[in-house]
């Protein structure tokens, strides 16, 4: 059985200690993004998208980092407008 999303979107919530070299994508905001993102494609009606938590892609220093499978695109999230504009190429099937 196939799941019934078009898209599963993981987006990193991986903690370090503050003041780490590397930081880590939840002090960057990653939990907001996450949420905001949820709340966007419910009141978007998206049907076919899938958001999840999900550890350490081991790229916080650019992060919030998140991927889009099965499409296999990578971005770092840095606002609101951000997943907006993900969302927007999402409903436009080019992601």
């Amino acid at each position: 059985m196939f799941p019934s999303y078009k898209h599963h979107v993981f987006i990193c919530q991986n903690e370090r200690a503050p003041g780490h070299a590397r930081g880590c994508c939840s002090s960057k905001g990653s939990a907001d993004l996450l949420t905001y993102m949820k709340e966007r494609v419910k009141e978007l009606g998206i049907q076919d998208i899938r958001i999840n938590k999900a550890g350490c892609f081991n790229e916080c220093e650019k992060g919030p980092a998140m991927v889009i499978y099965p499409a296999g695109k990578w971005f770092c999230l840095k606002s609101k407008s951000d997943v907006d504009d993900i969302l927007a190429q999402m409903q436009e099937s080019v992601i």
